[in-house]
C-alpha cells in the first residue's frame, strides 16, 4: 500500500499543521548539554552550536545508517526535507546516525563514478554496529580509494573520525553543518546515557510495546493492509550487544539472547555500565529517539513510513503523540553533459528512472534513420484494417468483433516488431549505443536509481554549486538537482 493511502487509512498526522501543532513539546532534560559536548567533539561548525538553542522549539529528525562517505545521497535529500521543514516553523533539523544497526552489508560498499566508470571499494566489515566498528584499519582503504579527494578539507576532516558511525556524522557536518544540521548518534558516549530511563522503562514491562504493535498490525490487516512489523511470541523490542547483538525474548520472569539468560536485575547493571550495550528493535525506536529529543516531524523514506505508520500504539503505550510524518525527496542529479543527452532527445529523466531503456528508445525513434518509414508504414496498415472493420461490419454486423480482435492483435504485434527494429538499429548506432550507456551509468546504475547508489559528496566534490542547487531543492515530492 502507498504511504498516502496508508496515512488515510490510519489518519496518520501529516502535514505543516500537524507539525506545528506538536512543537514546544520538551525533550530529555539532559538532551542540550549532552549534544552540546558532542558536538564540540567532534569540532562541529559554530552554525550547527547555534542551532541547538531551535530544540526548544522542537525538532524535525531523520535519520539513516552510517554510510561510508554519507552513503546514498538519499541520505542528504531526507536531510534537505529535514531542514527545510525545521526553517519553515522555526526548529532544529536533527539527524538520527542509526550506529546501532548491526547489517553491515548495507553500509560497506561505497559506489563512485571517476571518469565515466563506476569504482566500488567494498570494506570486509564485522558484522557489529557501526557505533562499535573503529575506522582506523580502513582508513588508509578509504584515502586510496577516494584519491586526491581524501585530501579534501572537508573529506579529511571526516576520516578523523574513530569510528565508521562518527565518519558518517562527520560527513554530514563538513557538508551540511553551515545549514545547521544536528548529528545523533545514540551511541556515541555523550548520548547513550539519555536513553537509560526508557530502557528501564521497556525492561519493566518488556512486552507490551511488542503486544502494541501485533495488535496494530491486527488492525491494518483488518483494513486491509499489510503491516510489515510483527512480534512473535515472546519477542521484546530489545537487542543486547555481547560478541554479537541479539534479540531479547522474556519468558518466566527472565530473558534470553539465545546464547544465555539474564535477570531484569543483570540487563539493569548491564545498563548501568554501558548504556549502548542495550538497544532498541525497529518497533521501539522512533519512540525511544522521541522520548530524548522533542520531535515535532519525522521524515522519512517510503519503506520506513509503512513501519512508522504501524507505531501507534506504542507511541500511546509510552504516552507520546505521533509526530508528523513527511517523505522526503527522490532527488536526481543532473550533471551538464547528461543534461545535454537528455535533451537531445527530449527526454524526461525521471521516465529513463522508471523504464530505462524502454523510455530512451521512445525518445530516440525520431534520431533513427527510416524508422519513421516503418513506423508510419506500419499505422497505414492499421488504418486500413479499421477501414476494412467498418465495410466488413456493414455487410455483416456480426463481424465487427472478430474484426476488432485482429485489429488489436495487429496493434499489439506492431508494437512488438517496433522494439525489435529500434533495438536491432540501437545496436549499430556507435552514438546512440554511447549515449544510453552514460544514462544508465549517471541516472541507472546497477539498475537502481542514482539516490540508492551514489553519495551525494560525490556531486559537491566535482561542483562548488551542488550544495546551493540541493538547498533550491523543493522539499516533498520528485526533485532534479541541476548543476
Amino acid at each position: 500500500m502507498e504511504p498516502a493511502a496508508l496515512a488515510r487509512l490510519l489518519d496518520l498526522p501529516q502535514g505543516e499543521e500537524a507539525l506545528r501543532a506538536r512543537l514546544g513539546r520538551e525533550g530529555h532534560p539532559g538532551l542540550n548539554g549532552a549534544l552540546e559536548a558532542y558536538l564540540k567533539r567532534l569540532s562541529a561548525p559554530k552554525a550547527v552550536l547555534e542551532a541547538l538553542a531551535a530544540l526548544k522549539v522542537g525538532a524535525v529528525v531523520t535519520g539513516q545508517q552510517a554510510g561510508l562517505l554519507g552513503g546514498p545521497a538519499l541520505t542528504f535529500y531526507k536531510a534537505h526535507t529535514a531542514l527545510g521543514l525545521a526553517g519553515r516553523v522555526g526548529a532544529a533539523g536533527v539527524f538520527w546516525v542509526a550506529s546501532q544497526d548491526h547489517d553491515v552489508e548495507e553500509v560497506r560498499h561505497l559506489h563512485l563514478l571517476l571518469d565515466e566508470e563506476v569504482r566500488t571499494l567494498s570494506l570486509p566489515l564485522p558484522p557489529l554496529p557501526s557505533g562499535r566498528i573503529p575506522l582506523a584499519p580502513y582508513r588508509e582503504a578509504l584515502v586510496a580509494f577516494l584519491g586526491p579527494w581524501a585530501r579534501e578539507e572537508r573529506v579529511a576532516y571526516a576520516l578523523e573520525g574513530q569510528t565508521l558511525s562518527e565518519f558518517f556524522a562527520r560527513v554530514l557536518l563538513a557538508f551540511l553543518g553551515e545549514r545547521g544540521l544536528i548529528p545523533f548518534d545514540p551511541m556515541a558516549e555523550e548520548l547513550a546515557p539519555l536513553f537509560r530511563e526508557a530502557l528501564e522503562r521497556e525492561l519493566s514491562d518488556p512486552l507490551a510495546s511488542a503486544e502494541a504493535i501485533n495488535q496494530e498490525a491486527a488492525r491494518i490487516r483488518a483494513l486491509g493492509g499489510k503491516p510489515p512489523l510483527g512480534r512473535k511470541p515472546g519477542a521484546t523490542n530489545l537487542f543486547l550487544e555481547t560478541d554479537a547483538r541479539r534479540l531479547l525474548h522474556y519468558g518466566e520472569g527472565s530473558f534470553t539472547d539465545g546464547v544465555r539468560r539474564y535477570s531484569k536485575k543483570e540487563l539493569l547493571e548491564i545498563l548501568q555500565a554501558d548504556p549502548a550495550r542495550l538497544t532498541p528493535a525497529a518497533g521501539l525506536r522512533p519512540v525511544l529517539q522521541d522520548l530524548v529529543l522533542p520531535t515535532a516531524g519525522f521524515v522519512v523514506g517510503p519503506n520506513e513510513f509503512r513501519y512508522v505508520a504501524e507505531l501507534s500504539r506504542v507511541y500511546a503505550l509510552y504516552g507520546l503523540p505521533m509526530p508528523a510524518l513527511f517523505l522526503r525527496i527522490q532527488g536526481m542529479v543532473l550533471e551538464p553533459p547528461i543534461r545535454r543527452i537528455l535533451e537531445r532527445y527530449a527526454l524526461d529523466p525521471w521516465a529513463f528512472v522508471d523504464r530505462g531503456e524502454e523510455a530512451f528508445l521512445e525518445a530516440a525513434r525520431g534520431a533513427l534513420e527510416g524508422f519513421r518509414e516503418v513506423e508510419s508504414a506500419l499505422a497505414h496498415l492499421q488504418k486500413e484494417v479499421e477501414a476494412l472493420r467498418e465495410r466488413a461490419r456493414a455487410l455483416e454486423p456480426t463481424l465487427d468483433r472478430p474484426f476488432r480482435r485482429f485489429g488489436a492483435r495487429l496493434k499489439g504485434e506492431g508494437e512488438r516488431l517496433l522494439k525489435k527494429v529500434l533495438r536491432a538499429r540501437l545496436a549499430k548506432d556507435a552514438t546512440l549505443l554511447h549515449h544510453l550507456e552514460r544514462l544508465k551509468r549517471h541516472l541507472r546504475p546497477f539498475g537502481l536509481p542514482q539516490e540508492r547508489v551514489y553519495p551525494f559528496p560525490m556531486y559537491a566534490l566535482r561542483h562548488g554549486n551542488a550544495l546551493a542547487r540541493l538547498q533550491e531543492a523543493p522539499l516533498e515530492g520528485r526533485a532534479v538537482i541541476p548543476l
